[in-house]
């Protein structure tokens, strides 16, 4: 997209330098409009109209130069038209004095932060999840910021006006980002799964995503905002979870899942342990074990090793041939 920003060419003083001049501009009106009194005391009405006529107009003129007074902290900017036409970009910190018939807008270039509520969507399963982000933004060009978006309009004021005050313009901008960023996380969280429950694909995952997808989150956001001259400087989501309706079912799978996992390595683990006990039997020749035995045996080591409460031990009195 075409960059229609540029830096404002024309003619800026110093404030300081404009403010003292003003000041002696002021005395010399106050001075004309004395003597013009006494020249009318004195009986020179010709030269007294005159003088009253000049401090007259010094007077407009001088009114008129106080309104050319500008002050600019860092990261803020004025965007000067005149007459309705784009006359350029003053972006340097400090006090200065314009032509006060160019139309200025101040805006700030400052970074901002917008922590976006959690939204409902569906991941790409069906899925209803809830997912916020927070990003940190701040304008980049002034040009689009203010003319190619309609900025001036969304920042009406209370009373109907439209708002062109700095605070009025940037809060309308937030709004914007506000919008197109609940457009963006919808559009990223609809391309992926919340999570692989049953770890049987590599596909990115909302919850496994990490950086990839904010990454991704980031470009979405800076491709919708490049229209209004907003530059995404960072966004991660800071909030992701099931929508309340299918949280509870979720849990009790991932409950059973995790359940079913543990069974797994205490099977596992139980088994090389009947083993260990088989083969140590046999080896140190401890007792000799038929079939039947080790049967019985294996199943009471598994019972014992497997189950969930403590086993009772039965003593044997009698001996392995009964």
């Amino acid at each position: 997209m075409e960059n229609k920003e540029f830096t404002f060419k024309g003619i800026v003083m110093n404030g300081f330098l404009m403010l003292f001049f003003n000041i002696f501009v002021l005395l010399l009106t106050l001075f004309l409009a004395v003597q013009a009194i006494i020249q009318f005391d004195a009986g020179n009405g010709d030269l007294g109209g005159w003088l009253l006529g000049g401090s007259f107009v010094l007077l407009i003129i001088n009114i008129i130069m106080w309104c050319g007074f500008m002050m600019l902290e860092p990261n803020e900017a004025r965007v000067l038209t005149w007459f309705g036409k784009y006359s350029g970009t003053f972006a340097q910190a400090g006090y200065f004095w314009v032509n006060p018939f160019y139309g200025t807008k101040r805006v700030s270039l400052r970074a901002r932060n917008l922590d976006a509520e959690p939204i409902k969507v569906n991941d790409k399963v069906g899925n209803p999840v809830m997912i916020g982000l927070v990003l940190v933004w701040k304008l980049k060009d002034t040009y689009k910021a203010l003319f190619e978006v309609d900025t001036q309009t969304m920042a009406t004021a209370a009373q109907g006006q439209i708002g062109t005050d700095v605070k009025s313009i940037m809060n309308a901008l937030e709004r914007f980002v506000r919008v197109q960023s609940d457009a963006a996380l919808r559009q990223v969280a609809g391309q992926y799964a919340y999570d692989d429950e049953d770890n049987k694909t590599d596909e990115l995952t909302l919850r496994g995503g990490g950086e990839e997808i904010n990454d991704q989150l980031e470009q979405k956001l800076n491709e919708r905002l490049a229209l209004a001259g907003i530059e995404v400087v960072e966004a991660r989501i800071n909030y992701l979870a099931y929508a309340p309706e299918i949280a509870a079912v979720m849990l009790r799978r991932q409950q059973a899942s995790a359940i079913i996992t543990a069974r797994e390595k205490i099977v596992e683990g139980a088994v090389s342990m009947v083993k260990m006990a088989l083969d140590k039997l046999a080896n140190e020749d401890i007792v000799e074990l038929d079939d039947d035995k080790k049967a019985a045996m294996v199943s009471n080591l598994l019972v014992v090793l497997c189950g969930d409460d403590s086993a009772q031990p039965v003593v044997n009195t009698g001996t392995l041939n009964h």
